[in-house]
């Protein structure tokens, strides 16, 4: 991003950020925590948040996002003092292996019950990182997790964003955690939120759908979402779909052999370039007013769906080339 934007301004030529994508001030500290219902509890930096629930016994925090860091500590005091119950945090509930939700694990120590979907602890294992120490207990399919009278469903659907990205549902508060998927108020982060499964990601939105959730905690920005917002994200994706097959139905090719000739590479990174540029102004222009940062991603959400259309649906080949 070439610059920041804000409501009130716009650098760079880009549209200004519509004020519904925008969350809640921050704290001089620089976190915002706040009730969702109950006794389930969010925290966000503006750029990742997680939640946290207290209990009887003790906290269950979902994901520890190192860019929040110790100041998870201070938020979950903060709501504890309010309800009276303990802050301790005592397991800690893994979406996915990725370090840019969980690398603050480490710092509850090690007596914490650290719980995961069996290919995150495998590849926790992998990776040896001290800052994101292994699940002690894994699953494969579900789990329902119930501490000092509260509970959490853990869900692992299939791949979407990573190859172990689990939903999290609070069915007491109608609230699902579902990281690297949703992006309430803003189109996904660069390249289809550069999720490993594609088919599966978008599949996801559906999924997340059949929850009987009110309150959606996407693990990025400054807000809270809605099923609203997994609504118009599907909305942007379809167009986005659409406007890619057709922008790489017309671009020629047949000019770019000409110019680049036997480098094939040159002429197909150019005609990717054509196509997503034609197929990016017609959804930028329909979205940017209702979603952030629909100019600063949707020429690379092209680029990542003309490959996805290429790999994972075989309706083109390199240069558009119908199959």
């Amino acid at each position: 991003m070439r610059g920041a934007m804000t409501a009130a301004g716009s650098p760079d030529g880009y549209a200004p950020t519509p004020a519904t994508s925008l969350g809640p001030a921050l704290n001089a500290d620089g976190y915002f925590v706040s009730n969702i219902a109950g006794s389930l509890y969010w925290v966000t930096d503006s750029v990742y948040q997680c939640m946290f629930l207290t209990t009887e016994t003790g906290v269950v925090l979902v994901d520890a996002p190192p860019s929040i860091g110790h100041r998870l500590s201070r938020a979950i005091c903060e709501a504890t003092a309010m309800s009276g119950r303990p802050s301790r945090v005592t397991h800690l509930v893994y979406s996915h292996s990725h370090a840019d939700h969980i690398g603050a694990a480490s710092i509850f120590g090690a007596d914490v019950e650290r719980l995961g979907h069996a290919e995150t602890g495998r590849l926790l294992r992998r990776d040896g990182d001290l800052r994101r120490p292994s699940p002690t207990i894994t699953f494969t399919d579900e789990y329902t997790l119930t501490v000092g009278g509260e509970r959490l469903e853990l869900s692992f659907r299939g791949p979407n964003h990573s190859a172990d990205n689990i939903f999290v549902f609070a069915p007491d508060y109608a609230t699902l955690m579902l990281v690297d998927v949703i992006y309430p108020g803003w189109v996904p982060f660069r390249s289809l939120g550069l999720s490993q499964d594609v088919p599966g990601w978008f599949h996801a939105h559906d999924q997340a759908l059949e929850y009987p959730f009110s309150t959606l905690v996407g693990g990025h920005l400054g807000r809270l979402g809605t099923r609203g917002d997994v609504i118009i994200q599907k909305s942007y994706l379809a167009d986005l779909s659409d406007s890619t097959r057709a922008a790489a139905t017309a671009v020629d090719p047949a000019p770019l052999h000409d110019v680049f000739g036997p480098n094939t590479w040159a002429g197909c990174e150019r005609y990717t370039e054509l196509v997503c540029a034609r197929a990016a102004r017609p959804v930028i222009a329909k979205y940017a007013r209702h979603l952030a940062g629909a100019e600063a991603y949707t020429g690379l959400h092209a680029a990542a769906m003309l490959d996805t259309l290429r790999r994972d649906r075989g309706e083109f080949g390199l240069f558009g080339l119908r199959w």
